[in-house]
């Protein structure tokens, strides 16, 4: 590492999560941290992710599933702040490698991905969160929009001890939240016309019946607010559901 790389990576460490990712070249800085690692998954598949190391071993993990932009240096950023606050951090990738540049392209992205063959991913890398030598074995997922709906879904496909998800699709009937065991958190805008006040009110309303436990924070915002490369970034709502978020980490994996 050259000088100029060590100052910067020494710098990243007094800055808000906020400032790391609305500046590319600090969130390039914050992501080329991580550690690449693969796994075969149980279907045989061959899958990559990035991995945040906290200082401290062994740690609770955490499973990061990415926006429709794709695996990019964002959401390794926030993996990456994540292992500063003491979690084993792992940024999974549902797109084999391509990050969308466009709407257009993200849209592609997601239109391309196989139901079958993302569970068989989330399962198979929750698996190896909880037997990592160097995790507690106790693990929660979080995802945004695309990967909100992707961290619930994980949820359902194998045990975790909490769930967080970012305005992400939680359209799901009483019968299929069985599986669920630990509580969820859901982070939702007011102002977002597709995870609506219609679909989070009927999850909640399922949630209840299924006798699961079901935190539901809505902001006075739009779809993505949490994101600051984007136009419907509020900053404020942003850092609530930040904290919000860490102060349910700490509860359900200490």
């Amino acid at each position: 590492m050259n000088i100029a790389r060590r100052e910067l990576m020494v710098g990243l460490a007094g800055l808000s999560l906020a400032t790391v990712l609305a500046n590319p070249r600090l969130a390039r800085a914050a992501a080329a941290g991580l550690e690449t690692v693969s796994l075969t998954t149980e279907g045989g598949k061959t899958v990559s992710a990035a991995l945040a190391l906290p200082a401290a071993a062994p740690a609770p993990a955490v499973m990061l599933v990415h926006e429709w932009w794709g695996l990019n240096d964002q959401i390794k950023s926030v993996a990456a702040e994540l292992a500063k606050l003491g979690y084993l951090a792992l940024a999974i990738d549902l797109f084999a490698g391509q990050v969308a540049k466009t709407p257009d392209e993200a849209k592609a992205l997601i239109g391309g991905v196989d139901a079958a063959v993302a569970t068989d991913t989330v399962k198979s890398w929750v698996s190896w969160l909880k037997k990592d030598a160097r995790a507690t074995g106790k693990v929660a997922t979080i995802g945004w929009c695309f990967g909100g709906g992707w961290s619930l879904n994980a949820s359902l496909a194998v045990p975790v001890d909490g769930t967080i998800v970012y305005y992400g699709n939680v359209a799901k009937q009483a019968a299929e939240l069985g599986p669920l065991v630990g509580p969820v958190l859901g982070h939702f805008a007011e102002k977002d016309q597709w995870i609506n006040r219609a679909m989070v009110d009927g999850f909640a309303a399922e949630m209840k019946t299924a006798g699961k436990t079901l935190e539901a924070h809505w902001y006075d915002a739009d779809h993505a607010f949490a994101n600051p490369t984007g136009g419907r970034y509020d900053e404020a709502d942003a850092a609530l559901a930040w904290q919000r978020t860490t102060e349910f980490l700490k509860r359900t994996i200490g």
